[in-house]
């Protein structure tokens, strides 16, 4: 099977190479799927140079993600067959005609997306879902705030606030991804993610401020978040893609009566393994009625792994990429 396979941590990904690899047979409780499609995320780049807190032994196969077709079955797999179509995928594995995954870490792939769409979904969406509703508590007719809103998680939680009911301001950072978004989802407002942009959210809220913000940025997003938040407020902590942990002192959520919630949706699942369950259902039943549409920046061939790499590294992407083995 064609395979990328990483041999050597190294910048800019100098240690991956497509190869041909054996096909390998899945153990006990394991699945062996034949790959449709494998998204790209952004630890998938960083691993290739070690510098994501998963370090796999090398060699090893990058990619989080994956739809296909069920292959073959591991002893004592029951609850799957061959040909059964599936999403999911593993911490790593899935940038290969095949992939071998634990049992448990897929689910069907709901019919009325594609294969592309299906292995561009999953960590987005459960993202959202746990954010706006375990965390961020959202009800329908409050104001959502995204930043970062045109990643890969970013719209999917505009996507997903708009089903539940939320009005949304979507926040990117160039002119074409605001245009993109506000084609895509048509938001309630589209703003520039530039200093200033705390104006632009009590202007459009009649200067309550946003009743949930959800940030993947940090940095100097946050620190001006905390001046446009609503009283009551939840502040969504999603990462610090700008590079820097920002602090906040306790007085302003004290004296602003908002929250501070840190979001980490798979941990979510670990310690409540029921609500976690629940979770993967909420979005999996959204997508088969069609209220949620994942969006594929681009779908490449594996063979062009390296521009789909470069596409999110330029940040140019609106949605994900995708490659196809």
């Amino acid at each position: 099977m064609r395979a990328l396979l990483v041999s050597e941590l190294a910048d800019d990904h100098r240690g991956c190479t497509l190869t041909d690899l054996a096909v390998s047979e899945p153990g006990p409780g394991e699945v062996r799927v034949r790959v449709r499609a494998a998204a790209v995320n952004f630890p998938d780049l960083l691993m290739t140079r070690g510098a994501y807190q998963l370090k796999p032994d090398l060699p090893f196969t990058p990619g989080l993600e994956l739809a296909g077709e069920v292959d073959a079955l591991g002893d004592g797999v029951t609850a799957w067959r061959v040909g059964d179509a599936v999403l999911g995928g593993n911490r790593f594995g899935a940038m290969a005609e095949y992939a071998i995954v634990p049992a448990t870490a897929l689910r069907a792939k709901p019919a009325r997306l594609s294969w592309e769409e299906a292995a561009a979904y999953g960590v987005a969406y459960l993202t959202a879902w746990v954010a706006l509703t375990r965390c961020g508590r959202v009800e329908p007719g409050e104001w959502v705030l995204v930043h970062g809103a045109a990643g890969g998680v970013g719209l999917a939680t505009v996507d997903l606030a708009k089903a539940l009911g939320a009005r949304v301001i979507a926040a990117a950072s160039s002119a074409e991804k605001r245009a993109a978004l506000a084609d895509l989802y048509a938001p309630d407002s589209v703003i520039a993610a530039e200093p200033g942009f705390r104006d632009a959210v009590k202007a459009l809220t009649d200067g309550r401020g946003a009743d949930v913000i959800f940030d993947p940025v940090g940095g100097d997003i946050f620190d001006e978040s905390t001046r446009c938040i609503a009283f009551g407020g939840r502040l969504l902590v999603i990462g610090f893609a700008s590079g820097r942990i920002p602090e906040v002192s306790v007085n302003m959520p004290l004296i602003k009566g908002f929250s501070v919630v840190g979001v980490r949706a798979g941990e979510y699942g670990r310690r409540f393994p029921e609500r976690g369950a629940e979770n993967i259902a909420a979005i999996d039943a959204l997508a088969a009625e069609g209220k949620i549409r994942p969006h594929v920046h681009a779908a490449l061939p594996l063979s062009d792994w390296r521009e789909g790499f470069a596409m999110l590294e330029r940040r140019e992407v609106v949605g994900k990429v995708v490659l196809i083995p």
